[in-house]
């Protein structure tokens, strides 16, 4: 997953949309090996439907106007049968140094096909000091490339190259690089937080770990696991140094306890509170399998 935010609301960092860690994420068939030694082909990645809120609190600052910043992120993923759902409500506030307080808010929402070939998104930004900003509309992938048609803010069409992995099929190709052996893999993501279709991503993978492994869940302690490092860059610029970055521990279910987010002239720590499993559905007509890695 990789936390949604979209930051240009706030003085001067820099932004983008974040995701579980809370962005979770097709298969990844179009994710480049950049380097790493591949291990022997592993099971598929089963990811688990749940519920996770995490506390975010200051980690440090560098200059700049923000001085103090908390906030919550509450990240949903449910198996919808042949698809996966992904809510996310995030509350963020920030103080700065002439005294200014903001309270921003984010809702996101998608169904992305298990399939990785279809996928509708909103998110909306909102809040006290900050510009109202929706986005939306729905994507389609191919082998050969695939296009988003966005409804707001205004109707438009962008094209998205072959290869280009939505969120849910982004987190899954983390975790089967990981688990492969790889030391790095860098796909572009399209996660519907920005209005200029996909955004290129390179992630460093720091080692699979088998379990058991040390946290606060109990219910996760008995699962393999990665640390990521993942950045974000502006898919038309490829602009240095990167728009956003975030650090996090992911297990091999797709569930990250701790998160480490760059906004530039700040960074915040975010910690797993609470986990809640999700069942699965009952009764499917048509059961859609992700594409293998």
């Amino acid at each position: 997953m990789r936390p949604v935010i979209r930051t240009r609301a706030l003085p001067a960092p820099r932004w983008r949309g974040l995701c579980m860690v809370l962005a979770l994420m097709a298969g990844g068939t179009g994710a480049r090996v950049a380097h790493g030694a591949a291990a022997p082909a592993a099971a598929p990645v089963v990811l688990a439907p749940h519920r996770a809120v995490y506390d975010l609190t200051l980690e440090s600052v560098s200059g700049g106007e923000i001085v103090s910043a908390s906030g919550s992120m509450t990240y949903v993923l449910s198996d919808a049968c042949s698809a996966w759902s992904t809510q996310q409500e995030l509350n963020l506030q920030t103080a700065s140094r002439s005294g200014t307080q903001t309270e921003m808010k984010t809702d996101y929402a998608v169904l992305e096909d298990k399939d990785g070939g279809h996928m509708v998104f909103r998110t909306h930004q909102y809040g006290s000091g900050v510009a109202e900003e929706k986005i939306s509309g729905e994507a389609t992938m191919t082998a050969t490339g695939g296009q988003v048609r966005y409804t707001q803010p205004a109707p438009h069409v962008v094209p998205l190259a072959a290869g280009t992995v939505f969120p849910v099929g982004h987190t899954r190709a983390i975790i089967a690089a990981a688990r492969a052996g790889q030391a790095s893999i860098d796909p572009a993501l399209f996660d519907g937080t920005t209005e200029k279709g996909a955004i290129d991503t390179f992630v460093v993978l720091m080692g699979w770990k088998p379990p058991p492994t040390a946290t606060d869940i109990a219910a996760l302690s008995h699962l393999g696991s990665v640390v990521t490092h993942v950045a974000y860059y502006d898919h038309a610029t490829h602009d240095m140094p990167p728009d956003f970055d975030v650090g996090m521990r992911y297990f091999e279910n797709g569930v990250s306890d701790r998160l480490d987010m760059n906004f530039g002239e700040f960074r915040m720590r975010g910690t797993l509170r609470t986990f809640t499993p999700l069942p699965a559905p009952r009764h499917c007509s048509v059961m859609v399998q992700p594409p293998s890695h």
